[in-house]
């Protein structure tokens, strides 16, 4: 079943379109994840949702109704936000209870709500601890128990590990997305970072100028980028204009084949660096860099014609810089572009 429906929405300042025409829908217990860079919407779509900005065009429903004369407190939905917006002045039971307290609930219903909660996101027993001596691990804890605390029909997390260190975030997203499944909770959240979108999502959506550039599940965007800015957003840089015919396409990097099926014509290709293969023969290049990522070792090659080269290797064996050497294509691992630039 359908929760939250955007019919339409836009959103302009002046001539210009910050969300422009958006269609998306969420289903109940599903975690979307927007993605896109900065200025690409997403935030004031969260915003809009929740009530803070008013749309210029379109609709927002939820539980299909129309939410346009409904103020934000009315609407239901939980917000928390990058920089947690704790009450300093409050203890941390103080500040889950926020909630709870402005829809008037008794002070023991509170408390064992607020326990139940701390005891959820990993703090228990933290109800009499200062916000000022929490951790910013813990600082978010607290803020998603407090987001949580009303029970929210949609929850909506505005770039919630952005001020996190990576390794913490990282731990953090797993714990999430284990969270949110065990207590059923319908999650919008908005991010640039796509390695948190796609660990915590169930579906991706990426935004480009207020639009929808693609959405689908982390593996379909992942495998399957619908044009060269998507591919581009995801951090692959091996992108050149290619002309496809016959299982094979004409590159800068010369022949290079394709997955069966693919469109054919003048596209833009993609070639994946784990599908750039070193070998004893194919296309000659110069080793122009060479980084340790702990699992494999990324390359940068100079190929004598065409532009430069995203390649992998395993440790043992890697070539050093300066050497020269020779690489083919996985066909599996080429993707030929249905979009433009």
């Amino acid at each position: 079943m359908t929760l939250l429906r955007l019919d339409g929405v836009s959103v302009r300042f002046g001539d210009r379109a910050v969300v422009d025409a958006v269609d998306l829908e969420v289903a109940e217990h599903e975690i979307v994840c927007v993605l896109g860079p900065s200025g690409s919407g997403k935030s004031t779509l969260l915003r809009v949702v929740a009530g803070l900005q008013p749309v210029s065009g379109g609709r927002v429903l939820l539980g299909d109704a129309d939410q346009a004369a409904v103020p934000v407190h009315r609407r239901g939905v939980g917000l928390m936000f990058q920089d947690h917006q704790l009450f300093p002045h409050r203890d941390v039971g103080g500040n889950v209870a926020f909630g709870l307290r402005m829809r008037g609930a008794s002070g023991g219903s509170s408390a064992a709500r607020v326990a139940e909660l701390l005891e959820l996101v990993g703090l228990p027993g933290a109800e009499r601890r200062a916000v000022a001596s929490l951790s910013g691990g813990e600082q978010q804890r607290v803020a998603l128990a407090r987001a949580l605390a009303p029970a929210p029909r949609l929850l909506m997390l505005d770039e919630p590990l952005g001020q996190l260190d990576r390794g913490l975030r990282e731990r953090l997203v797993v714990e999430l997305r284990s969270l949110f499944s065990r207590l059923g909770t319908t999650v919008l959240a908005v991010t640039h970072d796509q390695g948190e979108a796609f660990a915590l999502a169930d579906r991706v959506v990426v935004m480009r100028d207020g639009r929808i550039a693609q959405a689908g599940t982390p593996l379909e965007v992942w495998e399957r980028p619908a044009s060269e800015f998507v591919a581009r957003f995801l951090g692959f840089e091996n992108v050149v204009p290619a002309t496809v015919s016959g299982g094979a396409a004409t590159t800068p990097w010369g022949k290079v084949p394709v997955p069966a099926g693919a469109p054919e014509g003048e596209r833009r290709l993609l070639i994946r660096p784990v599908g750039v293969r070193l070998g004893a023969d194919g296309l000659s290049c110069e080793v122009a860099s060479r980084t340790f990522r702990g699992t494999h070792v990324a390359l940068l090659l100079r190929p004598e014609e065409g532009p430069v080269l995203e390649a992998e290797c395993g440790l043992a064996g890697a070539p050093a810089v300066g050497d020269r050497v020779r690489v083919t294509f996985t066909p599996s691992e080429v993707v030929v572009l249905e979009g433009g630039p």
